[in-house]
């Protein structure tokens, strides 16, 4: 089946966040929104003709994974990543995010430090305060052709009076790790993978791996799923992967997580049960479907969403030199470099806003590093990103006639 998706879809008067709440959150009506990560794409078929059979039964009832939804998982993480996983491993939220604030609370005590890696997806650092803890950042590197991750500031961060932080080394509990990495877009190594593995390790610190991304691979990137490294490492680690991002699922609120160690995944599912919220009938269909029958419509997404990336790139190289477009090898999620207009934070996002008219994700909510920095959601038909690209390219213009 071929998709068309440079018509994408009109989303308007749908209850959509995207496109429906512009004016509460860009404060007019006339920004393009290209912010919040969902595509404006259609879901593959078989996805909707599941859930029209599914809401034909005419009772919504609590619901729980079947053994067909365990099996659609565990066959496609064999599948594509080799990775072989027990279903007794497999626990289920309505998202990533409140899997994140569940393994908080689990694994460590208020006061306690827990490790992110900025600039990182802004609700990491609402996850941990919000839970009475305090982050631990430890700040990724450009080292002049990618972001890498900064391994010796990693090990620091465990030593006494590690900087910025002021809790005692024996209560940095957790590292939080963004793998695909949001916004930056690097799809981490293994290498680099097993040495953050030896890191947490060796100073006895859980790994929560937010993969939600790993299926949104660009230009030959390969995933890892961090529990996959070795057996260690496995007993160590919460993995948390949805269909979400990758098959344009967000609004049915439906994730897996992957816990291998049993006392560890007991005492998520402690915090899990009764807190956090349980899956509806139409996540787990929706899930089942697009694991087991998603891939044409997915090869079709990503070599589209590489054209954009092309397109991008291309664009702003003729017709906006001043601003850069960071590399990226995973996600939709374009990382864009404005410092050398010479704008603080806030003249940045008035600029975005009320002179480009464009809605993008401030770089600076995403901690120290995303300062002079924008993240733009690419997942859309071309002519909406060249709607978005010419309305930059015009500011900028109209700014230096100025």
């Amino acid at each position: 089946m071929n998709y068309d998706l440079d018509h994408g879809l009109d989303r308007h008067n749908t209850g959509c966040v995207k496109w429906d709440q512009i004016y509460t959150i860009f404060g007019s009506d006339d920004v393009l929104p290209m912010w919040i990560a969902d595509m404006d794409f259609p879901v593959p078929k078989p996805v909707t003709e599941a859930l029209i059979k599914r809401a034909q039964h005419e009772a919504y009832g609590y619901s729980f994974a079947a053994p067909s939804v365990l099996d659609a998982i565990i066959e496609r993480l064999w599948r594509v990543y080799d990775w072989k996983v027990d279903p007794a491993w497999i626990l289920f939220t309505p998202g990533v995010v409140p899997a994140l604030h569940a393994a908080v609370r689990a694994f460590t005590t208020p006061g306690d430090a827990v490790v992110l890696q900025s600039p990182v997806y802004y609700p990491f650092w609402s996850a941990i305060r919000e839970n009475g803890c305090q982050v631990a950042n430890n700040q990724l590197l450009w080292n002049g052709t990618r972001y890498v991750m900064d391994l010796e500031g990693l090990k620091s961060v465990f030593l006494p009076h590690a900087s910025g932080m002021s809790a005692s080394p024996s209560r940095v509990r957790m590292i939080i790790l963004c793998s695909p990495h949001n916004p930056v877009g690097r799809v981490w190594t293994r290498d680099e993978l097993a040495a953050v593995g030896e890191i947490a390790l060796a100073n006895d610190a859980i790994v929560v791996s937010d993969e939600i991304h790993c299926e949104l691979m660009l230009n030959g990137s390969r995933h890892t799923p961090f529990a996959s490294l070795s057996p260690e490492l496995e007993q160590n680690t919460i993995v948390c992967m949805a269909p979400s991002k990758t098959f344009n699922l967000a609004g049915l609120a439906t994730s897996f997580i992957i816990i291998p160690n049993p006392r560890l995944r007991a005492a998520m599912q402690r915090r899990i049960t009764g807190a956090v919220g349980s899956v509806t009938p139409f996540g787990y269909t929706a899930l089942e479907a697009s694991f087991r029958e998603g891939d044409e419509w997915l090869t079709q997404v990503l070599h589209y969403i590489e054209g954009n990336v092309t397109y991008a790139q291309l664009f702003v190289q003729d017709h906006i030199p001043q601003v850069k477009v960071m590399p990226i090898e995973g996600t939709y999620l374009l990382w864009l470099d404005f410092r050398a207009l010479g704008m603080d934070v806030h003249e940045l996002s008035r600029f975005l806003r009320e002179k480009a008219r464009i809605g993008l994700d401030d770089g600076y909510v995403f901690g120290p590093g995303g300062e002079g920095f924008a993240r733009m959601n690419i997942a859309c038909p071309r002519s909406t990103l060249q709607e978005g690209l010419t309305r930059l390219a015009d500011a900028i213009r109209s700014l230096e006639q100025h």
